[in-house]
């Protein structure tokens, strides 16, 4: 049966029975999609099907998944006759996935043998992964994992800051590279642009003439782009965070999404994607895909492409579905991801929007697609705007300041 075909189970035959369909997955595991109302009648129907696909999936070398996401209403009656048909397979217990509150409360209290549950799809397809092939998530609880993250993103950054330092403390002859790092600091904070952004601009833009007062004679300040969907009142174009943190939600709400995540390309990294913004996406998500060199990120394959890229079902993707990046997104919660590239009038793409959708299966509009195709458009005009005007005014902060040789 395909993902499009649901049928009734064998108790089935009313609007309010429950259908099970058979969802394409990827790698090691066999989804069967329940939807509908499970009581007890539906639940005997279910677990003799569920003996045919264990069996099926057995033979096939593969896990059998359950998800009742799309299940409105579940009995606790239903739930005893799952758990006394199904503690045969204790050893080899079928995996469910709950994603809603009121279904996951019924399995919580004593969870039956035969069954293994988890809030979400990357949950469950991360604990059937043998440990070594993905992180573990340390001990010691939440603070220690955030400052692991934090950790990520410091190594990530440091190398490039550093490079920046050093052509610092060449080009002005400073004394030391705490000197360099404090001049970097001050431009940094003056113009409100972030030490990693100001680092790569340094890097990757013309030197200045030594003799020079200016790092670039006879610039010109430009007004902000006319933006069709980002900007607006109270629009701040020269904040970079106000900037992103609009452009994420705008993108969540146009799309109807239920996360969002926006990646801008770093020349400096050799045109790595870095994630700058986000909504909807837990920490775990944030630090797997803070820096994205190329395919299977979706956000890479747009960049790559040159144009969208959808992904209706991350658990069916043959690349996703067994990588790190598809892992992080299924245990966030998402099951579908749509990515448009922001590309410049020169075709140069200066980043990436993705939106998130915790259903699998196609979701947007004509009118939602064009409108993040718009969006992107303003994305690209903005970053042009901000790399040409904010960015040059923070070297100029730093070549002024800085002291220089005779």
């Amino acid at each position: 049966m395909t993902q499009e075909q649901a049928a009734p189970l064998l108790g089935g035959g009313t609007t309010r029975d429950a259908a099970l369909s058979v969802r394409p997955a990827a790698g090691r595991v066999e989804i069967l999609c329940l939807s509908g109302v499970l009581d007890a009648d539906g639940a005997i129907a279910l677990t003799q099907d569920l003996a045919g696909h264990a069996e099926k999936a057995s033979r096939a070398g593969r896990r059998l998944v359950l998800d009742l996401t799309d299940l409105g209403l579940v009995s606790a009656a239903a739930v005893r006759v799952l758990d006394t048909r199904t503690r045969h397979l204790g050893k080899n217990p079928v995996v469910v996935i709950a994603t809603a509150p009121h279904v996951q409360a019924l399995f919580s209290p004593s969870p039956p043998p035969g069954l293994r549950v988890y809030p979400t799809l990357g949950a469950a397809l991360a604990a059937l992964t043998p440990t070594g092939s993905r992180m573990e998530v340390p001990i010691g609880g939440e603070d220690l994992q955030a400052e692991l993250f934090g950790l990520h993103a410091k190594i990530r950054t440091g190398p490039l800051i550093g490079t920046a330092q050093g052509v610092l403390l060449e080009r002005y002859a400073l004394a030391d590279a705490d000197a360099a790092f404090g001049l970097l600091k001050q431009a940094s904070q003056r113009h409100n642009v972030p030490m990693r952004v100001l680092a790569s601009a340094v890097v990757t833009a013309p030197p200045p003439s030594a003799s020079s007062p200016e790092w670039f004679p006879g610039r010109l300040r430009t007004p902000p782009p006319p933006l069709e969907l980002l900007g607006g009142p109270g629009f701040q174009a020269d904040d970079r965070k106000h900037v992103l943190r609009r452009l994420v939600y705008e993108a969540v709400t146009l799309a109807d999404a239920d996360g969002a995540e926006v990646h801008l390309s770093d020349r400096a990294l050799e045109n790595f994607l870095v994630l700058e913004a986000q909504a909807g996406l837990d920490a775990a998500y944030r630090d797997r895909l803070a820096l994205v060199s190329g395919p299977p990120a979706v956000c890479a394959q747009a960049r790559d492409l040159g144009e969208p890229v959808f992904v209706a079902d991350i658990a069916a993707d043959p690349d996703l579905a067994g990588a790190e990046e598809g892992l992080a997104a299924l245990a966030t919660g998402s099951r579908a991801l749509y990515a448009v590239p922001a590309l410049t009038e020169t075709g140069e793409c200066a980043g990436v929007i993705c939106v998130h959708r915790m259903r699998p299966g196609r979701w947007m509009t004509a009118a939602q697609h064009t409108a993040l195709a718009i969006l992107a458009d303003d994305l690209a005009a903005w970053r042009t705007w901000y790399r040409r005007t904010v960015v040059p005014e923070a070297l100029e902060y730093v070549h002024a300041h800085a002291p220089h040789r005779g």
